[in-house]
């Protein structure tokens, strides 16, 4: 028994049919990962980028802050040991 072009084409149909009807549960796993990539990951992912910036630029106020009081320390330490001098030698005052 030899098979017609018209069973190929009914096997084909059967094949497809069952194909799609198996791919559609992966389909809709894919759209409801699709769904939850859109609706929750990236814009937690954005607000946390925010924050990171934010505490970026607070490190970056606090750092520069750092960096003037330790000049103020270097400025106060040098002036003391001027001063400090000065107490050795008045005569070099006048």
């Amino acid at each position: 028994m030899a098979l017609t072009n018209e069973d190929l084409k009914v096997m084909k149909e059967l094949i497809e049919t069952s194909i799609e009807t198996s791919l559609d549960p992966i389909k809709r796993d894919i759209r409801n990962i699709e769904l939850t990539l859109e609706n929750e990951i990236n814009p937690n992912i954005r607000m946390i980028a925010e924050g990171h910036l934010d505490l970026n630029r607070k490190l970056d106020e606090a750092l520069k802050i750092e960096n003037e009081k330790e000049m103020l320390f270097i400025r106060v330490n040098h002036l003391e040991n001027e001063f400090r001098k000065m107490k050795e030698r008045p005569e070099d005052i006048a």
